[in-house]
């Protein structure tokens, strides 16, 4: 089993910055992949950042590319998502995933474990 704890979500105006962060415990040796995921109510959940546990390789949504950018910190067992230039439409719960069985995916389905999410809110 892997926990993660997602912090740094608040209320920022556009333009602005924030850093998401995401502590994983337990069985954190296994971990092969995690991502970042957001959830605007009424859509699916949609996939934002992603960085492999071996060679810290990342791929991003298109969407973000330029603005967001994913990092890990192996020693911590945490992964950081500094997210700048943030727009009203970046406003969204964001959720933590984490993944033993391969490596990084943009498909939400493709994570074994979740946090519990962090509220991030962009105002114009």
């Amino acid at each position: 089993q892997v926990q993660l704890v997602e912090s740094g979500g608040g209320l920022v105006q556009a333009g602005g910055s924030l850093r998401l962060s995401c502590a994983a415990s337990g069985r954190t040796f296994s971990i092969n992949a995690m991502g970042w995921f957001h959830q605007a109510p009424g859509k699916v959940r949609e996939f934002v950042a992603a960085i492999s546990w071996s060679d810290s390789s990342t791929y991003y949504a298109d969407s973000v590319k330029g603005r967001f950018s994913i990092s890990r910190d192996n020693a911590k067992n945490t992964v950081y998502l500094q997210m700048n230039s943030l727009k009203p439409e970046d406003t969204a719960p964001y959720y933590c995933a984490a993944d033993t069985r391969h490596g990084p995916d943009t498909r939400w389905n493709e994570y074994e474990y979740w946090g519990q999410g962090t509220q991030v809110t962009v105002s114009s």
